[in-house]
């Protein structure tokens, strides 16, 4: 260590000491020392180096002569580097030395840096002053750059003995700071020339400062006298080089702020906002004179902070949720929208350096979404009672849940004061009523709130602030006075206090106002920095002064400036009766004449100039500013951020894509887009997803109007097309939830390429499809127990070969009307490029996938669907309206399907378009034909697992009975098949009477048709056959629609008598649910039952009655037959006896009426041997009657019963047939009316009860008896002593049968 000292020593000696004898050996000798001091510092032995050893060796590399330039500028770097790289080695400020062997101490203020050149490695530069003499004893510079007398607390001298450490590294880092404070010398300030700054001087000491900061890193932080350098005199030179005209200088002067918002951004809020409002902001926009260099770097700068991934969150957080500071973020993203947009120009590399910041900024927002956010962005901010909004704080800063809420209600809070600004511009009592009603005012204004108001809202008209705060009211000379509170001017002079608190308002014209207003400003300031002032009027009479300074300098009117002389003099005894130091106000003179107070402060400048005061007014504001919030990688306020900028950031992307010509370029813009995306489906936000939609879609080129040749080819010819297509598709399939509007866009895109027959085949299938294919790959259409191809084949016009390869084969095809040439390799590619984008673009999951969107989105794509069909009309439309019409309906069949599971979502959109089409379609076409099959598609497959929804879904098949007759009979048959698979697929899912009636209504219809009939009594007889799917609820239905068989003339009479055996069979059913009823049904619900079942068996024998009149012989008498087993085996069925009284009425008895009528009036030619008939009708009349005689006679109205009975027999034995009586005929009616009385007689119901002859049953009898035979009367009732008894009633109808 010794040895080392002793060579320290002797090289400075040799500095020091060395005698020129030869320039040439001079320079060489110097260089070796440099090299040798370099050596040292940068050995292991360099830790025994002390404080003064290390300021000593930096200070002799700053050493002369024009060609050790160089070698001393290198040496520089290299010392610098070697010192701040052991920075982080000290842990903290107490053990503050490289080696940590020593305590903190002090330095002696007589130690400085001697004033060399600081040769910068140019020989050519023209910087040949002297830099100033910079220790730990140097003033510190004030407010105005000029030094505020106040010195920096000195190091002990015994410090600069110990081993180096922070002492060392502070004296060089503000050595290194106050290079930078020449300004006139290097030729930067207002209005400079870029061709006369001197470049290298500054260049090389912003070098030298950035590699100290990316060495020394975060370690700054835990020395406070480097982090206050930094803070301030290093901050406020960077703000002024970074207005240099130079674009090197401000280059290096965003890279060393870039690199101290990654290492010290914590401690550096304020200095931030302050870099990007006065000068990013200000040169990366034209119109604040800024050349167009000076705009390239600061974009290139403000990119390179936008790709930090939590910049612009920070920004965000910090800044723009803070009522005191300005919305940087939304500055800096208007900034980059609108640097973007190439406004009647070419795109330049101007334009797509702000994409790549805009797209940075998105992307990172795209990156956090996976990463969580706990919920906080969820939730919503309400101000429900006064609070004093200058006053919020946050329990804990590095804490999300804290943190997050905190921001976003200040964020709310500012927002809201913002419109009460806009509102007090206007009208200032309404502005302040306003925010009363918004409970950032109380409903009782005091001063204090309404001054917090003034001061921290930005937008404010200055004038009318001033106005106010000089008003002689009450309160508002009491809001003057908090107003004047707010401002902290400790330590500061009083031309800058007073700058500060004139910029803030504008200062009232009238003479009062502005005594009001200063005695204010005079009084608080007088309370903070009393140290020369011996009172408050002092400070009110020299404000005063200051002002009329003010106005007589810088007033072109007045032509006699005040010198300082007159100044001094006019300001003589105001401090208490005695003067103010010479020194004192000659520097407010000077300080007035070089920078004027502006007593009319711009109004609603956005981006300020930094201006001395403004400063210090930071510096102020540092030590009472909020903590800064560093975010971390989740996604806390995106969606407030996204909010903000989603609009701009999608219009100005779209502007470059369409102004881009590179292929690099587009993928940029599309990588842009999907992050939009990504984003809106993470953050709903009302319309972004729609809008981004239809930008893109105009991209596609396939919505243009235009006319084109070859559209398949110009479209595969077209990158920009093609990127757009595949992004526009990619959204809707990853993204589809949050698309609504949009849909009609996509779908128009989709309409064109299915006109182009570039869809592929499978587009419209459903979900159910894919498991149903059908043997031919080209159709992609389900097999059986569905709608198929096979099944069902069109009626409408035969559409073009669509699907990929047809078209290809199109392309290729020589087999035309008109000979086309062979493609060219060039038009055989563009068609590839063509097909490979649409298969890129899985449009056919939109629809199979549909199944995953949201509700409303799912809503949306099927009312766009309905838009994008059209609406039918009743004459005929174009064809390829028609091919439109029928392909958005199978969409929506697609999308139905798909949906099953939430049909009801969709379903009344749906029905009310099918409905449409059938309703005003009056001829045979496609679209109806796809209406009508689709519908009974969604019926076929939906029932089973939608039972439900079974009512709703069958009355819609009641659609089909309203087609147009043509329409109705050119698909009848193929409608009938289908019903017919759906009944047989799905009876046991059909429980409902209006159920069946519509199936019923559908297959009664085809009873008349020559082709459909067979199918639909082929399902009838699936339903009635043995019971199989009789219910109560459709027995009366089926009843009918087989009635509607048996009496059609189309087909056999062979399927009339089936369908009479169905009828009849049914009574099987009847007898079986009478059974059912007793063993499970309560009684009241047996006795419900009962009547149901009653009914239902009268309506059955009351369709045979009608059959019963058929034409057909063999129908007619076989539905006798029928009727009379449906009328005599139901002995299970226990009917009421007025049941089967109507029964007698309106069955029976009707039935002989009309017989009779039939017989009498009607040719034989339509009604074949009637004679029979009637025969078989009085066999059924007998049997009935005999079989309830014993239940029947004992009601009062039998003999109203039986005397239509006689009458009826009566009529049938006088009836003619072919003009003369049936002998056959009267000897049946003869026989079976004796065998009804031997009946009745031994059944007791007919005697004489009356010798007298009263009893009117008896007289009323042989009354009509004998009209039809006298002789009876005495065959049954033979004269007294003869056997009365011929037969039991049970003899008697077994002969009769």
């Amino acid at each position: 260590m010794l040895k080392m000292q002793c060579i320290w020593l002797l090289m400075l000696s040799l500095v020091v000491r060395f005698e020129v004898t030869d320039p040439a050996s001079e320079e060489v000798v110097l260089t070796k020392i440099l090299q040798v001091l370099l050596a040292c510092m940068r050995s292991k032995a360099s830790v025994v180096l002390s404080n003064q050893h290390v300021c000593t060796i930096v200070n002799t590399s700053t050493t002369k002569g024009e060609l050790l330039q160089r070698m001393a500028a290198h040496t520089m770097r290299e010392l610098i580097r070697c010192i701040f790289s052991h920075l982080p080695e000290v842990e903290n400020v107490d053990q503050a030395f490289v080696n940590g062997n020593s305590s903190m101490g002090g330095l002696d203020n007589d130690y400085n840096f001697s004033a060399k050149q600081l040769n910068n490695g140019n020989a050519n530069s023209d910087y040949d002053g002297q830099l100033h003499a910079v220790g730990m004893g140097a003033s510190a510079v004030d407010e105005n750059g000029t030094g505020n007398g106040k010195e920096a607390k000195p190091y002990d001298l015994h410090l600069m003995t110990e081993p180096y450490g922070v002492p060392c590294m502070v004296e060089i880092f503000h050595f290194l700071c106050s290079l930078l404070n020449d300004l006139d010398h290097f030729g930067i300030g207002p209005g400079s020339n870029a061709l006369a700054i001197d470049e290298d001087a500054p260049l090389f000491a912003l070098g030298l400062i950035n590699s100290a900061i990316e060495l020394g890193g975060a370690s700054f932080v835990r020395h406070p006298r480097l982090l206050n350098l930094i803070q301030d005199e290093l901050f406020r030179n960077l703000m002024v080089f970074g207005l240099s005209p130079s674009p090197l200088i401000l280059s290096m002067v965003c890279s060393i702020v870039l690199n101290l918002y990654h290492h010290l951004r914590m401690e550096l809020k304020l200095q931030l906002e302050a870099f990007f409002s006065c000068v990013i902001l200000r040169l990366a926009q034209s119109r604040h004179g800024a050349s167009y260099p000076q705009q390239e770097v600061a974009m290139e700068a403000l990119v390179d902070f936008c790709r930090q991934k939590t910049f612009m969150v920070e920004m965000y957080a910090n800044l723009d949720c803070d009522i005191t500071c300005s919305n940087v973020f939304e500055d800096l993203a208007n900034l980059l929208s609108k640097s973007a947009f190439p406004v009647n120009s070419p795109l330049s590399s101007m334009h797509i350096l702000a994409l790549e910041g805009l797209i940075a900024v998105i992307q990172g927002m795209a990156e956090r979404i996976g990463n969580g956010s706990l919920g906080l962005e969820e939730a919503s901010v309400s101000l429900e009672e006064y609070t004093p909004f200058w006053m919020v704080k946050c329990d804990n800063y590095s804490d999300p849940n804290h943190w997050v809420p905190f921001v976003r209600r200040r964020k709310h809070i500012k927002k809201k004061l913002m419109i009460g600004a806009d509102h007090f511009n206007r009208d200032p009592k309404k502005g302040l009523e306003f925010l009363q009603g918004t409970h950032l005012l109380p409903e009782k204004l005091d001063p204090q709130s309404v001054a917090c108001f003034f001061r921290y809202t930005a937008g404010l008209d200055k004038n009318l602030v001033g106005d106010f705060l000089g008003n002689h009211d009450e309160f508002c000379v009491q809001v003057l006075h908090e107003f004047a509170q707010t401002f902290d001017f400790q330590d500061m002079n009083l031309d800058t206090a007073l700058r500060l608190f004139l910029e803030t308002f504008r200062l009232p014209g009238e003479s009062q106002k502005i005594q009001r207003v200063l005695e204010a400003f005079s009084e608080r300031y007088y309370e903070q920095s009393p140290q020369i002032l011996v009172d408050k009027d002092a400070a009110l009479l020299l404000s005063y002064s200051l002002i009329m300074l003010n106005t007589d300098q810088h007033n072109v009117q007045v032509k006699k400036k005040m010198t300082e002389e007159d100044f001094i003099r006019n300001n003589r005894r105001i401090n208490g009766g005695n003067d103010l130091p010479r020194e004192f106000l000659s520097e407010l003179y000077h300080s007035i004449c070089k920078n004027a107070i502006r007593t009319i402060p711009d109004q609603g400048a956005r981006y300020p100039e930094m201006t001395p005061s403004r400063w210090i007014d930071i510096m102020h504001k540092c030590k009472k500013s909020a903590p800064y919030i560093v975010a971390d990688s989740r996604a806390y306020l995106d969606r407030d951020m996204f909010a903000i900028m989603a609009g701009p950031t999608i219009a100005a992307i779209s502007v470059v894509f369409d102004h881009a010509e590179h292929e690099e370029v587009y993928q940029t813009c599309i990588d842009g887009f999907l992050a939009v995306a990504k984003i809106s489906a993470c953050h709903p936000l009302e319309n972004v997803l729609d809008d981004l939609v239809v930008c893109l879609c105009k991209f596609t080129t396939l919505l243009s109007s235009s006319a084109v040749e070859e559209p398949v080819l110009a479209f595969g010819d077209d990158t920009k097309a093609r990127m757009a297509t595949v992004t526009i598709f990619t959204i809707a399939n990853h993204y589809g939830d949050y698309i609504h509007e949009g849909w009609t866009n996509i779908l128009d895109c989709i309409l064109r390429l299915h006109k182009l027959g570039l869809l592929p085949a499978r587009v419209a299938s459903d979900a159910a499809d894919d498991s149903e294919l059908s043997a031919d790959p080209g159709q992609g259409k389900p097999l059986t127990n569905s709608l198929s191809a096979a099944h069902l084949p069109s009626m409408g016009t035969p559409r073009r070969s669509s699907g990929l390869m047809g078209r290809f084969s199109q392309l290729l095809s020589l087999d035309t009307e008109e000979p086309r040439s062979q493609p060219t390799e060039q038009q055989l590619a563009a068609h590839q490029r063509t097909l490979q984008t649409i298969q890129k673009c899985h449009i056919d999951s939109i629809f199979t996938e549909s199944k995953f969107l949201q509700a409303e989105s799912l809503l949306k794509l099927a009312q766009a669907l309905r838009g994008a069909a059209g609406r039918p009309q009743k004459g005929a439309g174009s064809p390829e309206d028609e091919d439109t019409a029928v392909f958005c309906l199978e969409l929506l069949i697609a999308i139905t399907l798909n949906n099953r599971d939430r049909i009801v979502l969709l379903w009344q959109s749906v029905y009310e378009h099918i409905a449409n089409i059938v309703q005003s379609t009056v001829m045979p076409c496609a679209l109806v034909e796809k209406a009508v099959f689709g519908l009974l598609r969604i019926c076929q497959r939906l029932l089973p697992c939608k039972e439900n929804l079974a009512d709703e879904l069958l009355r819609s098949l009641q659609l089909v009975l309203k087609l147009d007759a043509r329409v109705a009979d050119a698909y009848c048959e193929q409608i009938t098949q289908e019903v017919s698979r759906l009944v047989k697929a799905n009876a046991t899912h059909i429980r409902s009477q209006m159920g069946w009636r519509t199936i019923t209504s559908l297959l009664s219809v085809t009873a008349r048709h020559p082709e459909a009939s067979d199918a639909g009594f082929d399902a009838l007889v699936f339903i009635m056959s043995e019971g199989a799917h009789l219910l109560p609820s459709n027995f009366i239905l089926c009843i009918d629609a087989a009635r509607q068989f048996a009496e059609s003339r189309v087909g056999q009479a062979d399927r009339s008598i089936r369908a009479l055996d169905l009828m009849s069979g049914s009574v099987s059913c009847l007898v079986k649910w009478v059974r059912e009823t007793k063993e499970a049904v309560r009684e009241e619900d047996a006795i419900k039952m009962s009547q149901d079942i009653g009914d239902m068996w009268l309506r059955l024998v009351q369709a045979l009655r009608k059959v019963c009149l058929d034409q057909r012989e063999e129908v007619r008498n076989h539905a006798l037959s029928s009727l009379q087993k449906c009328l005599t085996e139901i002995e299970e069925v226990h009917l009421a006896h007025n049941l089967w009284l109507q029964c007698f009425d309106v069955v029976i008895f009707t039935m002989l009426d009309d017989l009779l009528e039939i017989a009498q009036g009607q040719s034989q030619k339509d009604y074949r041997n009637m004679e029979g008939t009637l025969m078989i009708a009085m066999k059924l009349l007998s049997k009935v009657f005999l079989r309830l005689l014993t239940e029947l006679s004992h009601l009062t109205t039998f003999c109203k019963l039986w005397l239509g009975v006689l009458s009826r027999m009566e009529k049938y034995m006088k009836v003619k047939i072919r003009g003369k009586r049936s002998d056959k005929l009267l000897e049946l009616v003869l026989e079976l009316l004796k065998n009804m009385l031997l009946v009745m007689k031994n059944g007791g119901v007919l005697v004489q009860r009356s010798a007298l002859g009263g009893d009117s049953l008896w007289e009323l009898t042989w009354l009509h008896v004998n009209n039809i035979s006298s002789s009876l009367q005495s065959e049954v009732f033979p004269s007294a002593g003869a056997d009365e008894t011929t037969s039991t009633p049970g003899e008697a109808v077994a002969a009769e049968s």
